[in-house]
């Protein structure tokens, strides 16, 4: 494989997932700029994922996802942690308004924060996550700083099922991302996230019918 190839572990895939049964109906949850949004978003929009996104949560007050989503059409619900007791507390809020959404996948898209038991037993393996690691290598934070640390000649991404344990999970799809010299966190980091876009919209069509 050439040094600059990315490649992608899975089983085969068609080009377009069949457009068959009724949409996925997806929540998403995120905490940053929500750029893994954009990309299910258009997935949906090209016909690659037959799903809608029901509703976009995040728990920034300035998140730029918000903005992006709203760019983007998607009903936006602004749950900030830090208003709750506990993490269980706003665990159930989340459950709560995805419910009302009509929710059925709940896809975590940048959520810097730890779910419990009360998110994940109210969609039992339905709630997928996306990490920037060749999981189980480099769970937790700052993935992209501890592959570069450990001098590993592949990076890359990873979606999972998630459990209550950090970054675990069955996997369901990753991309190999190959370390280049000059790497610093930054260009690592553009070049993984590429792939997410790629592989976060086929691994979810990929549990789907799994």
């Amino acid at each position: 494989m050439p040094e600059t190839a990315t490649a992608i572990i899975a089983p085969p895939l068609p080009t377009v997932w069949p457009q068959f049964g009724q949409p996925l109906q997806l929540g998403v949850m995120a905490s940053g700029n929500g750029s893994n949004l954009e990309a299910i978003a258009q997935a949906i929009h090209r016909g690659d994922l037959h799903a809608e996104i029901r509703a976009v949560i995040y728990n920034n007050p300035g998140a730029k996802v918000a903005d992006r989503a709203r760019r983007l059409g998607l009903p936006t619900v602004l749950l900030n942690h830090r208003q709750y007791p506990s993490r269980e507390a706003l665990d159930k809020e989340i459950v709560e308004t995805l419910r009302r959404h009509g929710v059925e996948w709940v896809i975590m898209a940048g959520w810097m924060r730890c779910v419990t038991s009360v998110l994940i037993d109210a969609f039992p393996r339905q709630v997928l996550n996306i990490h920037p690691s060749l999981l189980p290598s480099f769970p937790g934070l700052r993935a992209v700083d501890q592959a570069l640390a450990a001098g590993v000649k592949l990076a890359g991404c990873t979606v999972h099922h998630v459990e209550l344990a950090v970054d675990s999970g069955p996997v369901i799809m990753q991309a190999a991302v190959p370390v280049e010299p000059d790497d610093s966190t930054e260009t690592l980091q553009a070049r993984i996230q590429q792939q997410e876009h790629v592989i976060y919209p086929a691994a979810i069509a990929l549990a789907a019918i799994a």
